[in-house]
């Protein structure tokens, strides 16, 4: 119902407009009225607990940063299935992002392009709501994506990502550091030279900072990487990870390849996320498995929008997965369709 009668409404207007409408009614869905209709599109949801990053998640699925950038609808998500909802990105200080439009469909690609910038109301808006979440009894995992102020020089960015880290640390059960959006200058640089050995370095010290004064077992801390690394830029990352003792990554954010695409969309600006990602994302999941032996869990995102495509990510050597622009294709039943898929042992 959803494919054939609200998408092709949806999709009529403006993505981010469309975007905003699926927030209030997630809203809704979660309030103590709407909570049984959250329910009902669900479906049964089988229970299927993984242990790893030394919390449990309900299951394999989460929803990708990005979904939900000011923390306003994770018991929402979480309602429609998924085992974790990484929130953000949050930066420091209010951000307005990119000009609009800054999201474009690409239906014959069932893809998505963006270039938002990072837009959120700060991270002192966040607290709030990530406190009360956290005061909440809830069996799902809370991430939190950190980010830098758009024009905060790479060579301070450290602080930024720190000054988020510190105001979520009591309320986050792990820590994403994003240095991979296409959508702020300069930002990937973050993920080669002297700069992201000096970041993940005062991250990890942070954290074992953070986990004394809040008398807590220090927060897994994974890093989010980008899919167009060239392989020895991926080598070179893997180091400086292992080196600074990083909990984790996440493979991959959006792209800036427009390969094989057959939507006139493809000229905008911007990183491209959904079906296309899939293969190159899979690829770079099991060469970080490979390269580390195991080793280092991985979040596979990409180009999810079946059971098969998790199962992918998982052979690959996934721990994990998120999905975000099938969800806009697919709609609010899909997270409970693939989890009952993955219980009956559906591949396809």
């Amino acid at each position: 119902m959803y494919r054939r009668l609200i998408f092709p409404l949806l999709s009529q207007v403006d993505p981010e407009t469309a975007h905003e409408r699926t927030l209030s009614l997630l809203e809704y869905g979660q309030s103590w009225a709407g909570r049984p209709f959250l329910h009902r599109l669900a479906g049964h949801i089988p229970q299927q607990p993984i242990k790893v990053l030394g919390l449990t998640f309900p299951n394999v699925l989460g929803m990708a940063a990005g979904f939900d950038k000011d923390v306003r609808v994770v018991t929402g998500l979480a309602a429609l299935g998924f085992g974790h909802v990484e929130v953000g990105t949050l930066t420091p200080r209010p951000q307005e992002g990119n000009p609009r439009p800054r999201i474009f469909r690409l239906m014959l690609d069932n893809a998505l392009i963006n270039r938002m910038g990072f837009p959120n109301e700060g991270v002192g808006t966040a607290v709030p709501r990530l406190k009360k979440l956290a005061q909440q009894p809830h069996d799902f995992v809370l991430g939190v994506s950190l980010g830098k102020q758009k024009e905060t020089p790479l060579a301070e960015a450290a602080q930024d990502y720190v000054v988020v880290m510190q105001a979520v640390y009591p309320y986050a059960d792990y820590l994403a550091v994003n240095i991979s959006s296409p959508n702020t200058p300069g930002l990937r640089d973050l993920q080669g030279g002297d700069y992201l050995g000096h970041l993940l370095r005062a991250l990890t010290a942070e954290n074992q900072k953070l986990a004394y004064h809040h008398q807590l077992t220090p927060r897994p801390l994974l890093v989010k990487i980008a899919p167009d690394l060239t392989r020895v830029e991926l080598d070179e990352m893997l180091t400086a990870v292992q080196n600074a003792g990083v909990d984790g990554i996440i493979a991959t954010n959006t792209t800036l390849s427009r390969d094989g695409l057959l939507t006139a969309a493809q000229e905008e600006a911007g990183g491209l996320s959904g079906r296309p990602l899939a293969d190159r994302s899979t690829e770079i999941i099991a060469h970080i498995h490979r390269e580390t032996n195991g080793r280092i869990p991985i979040i596979g995102v990409g180009g999810i929008f079946s059971a098969a495509d998790i199962c992918a990510k998982l052979e690959a050597g996934a721990v994990l997965v998120q999905l975000y622009t099938s969800l806009i294709y697919e709609g609010p039943t899909l997270p409970g369709r693939l989890l009952r898929e993955m219980g009956k042992g559906i591949k396809g």
